[in-house]
């Protein structure tokens, strides 16, 4: 028998290696046997599923990406049917500015017009006045000088040429 000493313990010998070799061929051909198959099965499901996990990320990221483009046309179109919106509602402001300051001009030029007629109107309306208390008092001093000598339509009729041809009248 071998005396057990550490020098004995740490030393390696041929036979131990080889024995160690056979005795691991034995394990891995076992293991092969009946191991091997269910080791390839596991390790290509754990494939096929990263590569799915893969193939499902990029389709999710491809179809991220078409709904982004979708998102942003639909905010380019917003954004022109906005501005077409502002430029139409710009336009209609105009257009009814213009129609109020129309409006404005033709009352304001039918007022002014009225204001010249009433004042025409009233021009003519002193003027007749005036005319008909000229006549008064002219019928009145001719009456007291003329002491009744011409009717009273035959004086009227005579101031009222006489005021006529001095332009007292108009």
């Amino acid at each position: 028998m071998i005396n057990f000493t550490i020098e004995n313990y740490l030393r390696i010998s041929w036979q131990d290696v080889i024995l160690v070799c056979i005795s691991s061929l034995i394990i891995v051909l076992v293991c092969r046997k009946y191991f091997w198959s269910k080791l390839l099965t596991f390790i290509e499901k754990r494939q096929q599923l990263i590569q799915n996990n893969i193939n499902d990320s990029e389709r999710l990221k491809k179809e991220a990406l078409e709904v982004k483009d979708q998102y942003d046309a639909k905010m380019r179109g917003a954004a022109e049917q906005a501005s077409s919106i502002i430029d139409n509602a710009r336009e209609q402001a105009t257009l009814e500015k213009q129609q109020i300051i129309d409006a404005a001009q033709k009352q304001a030029s039918h007022i002014e017009k009225s204001a010249h007629e009433e004042v025409e109107r009233e021009k003519l309306e002193a003027q007749t006045q005036m005319r008909q208390a000229i006549t008064e008092v002219a019928m009145a001093a001719a009456g007291q000088i003329l002491s009744q000598e011409l009717d009273e339509e035959r004086q009227k009729k005579i101031i009222d040429d006489f005021i006529d041809s001095d332009g007292l009248g108009a």
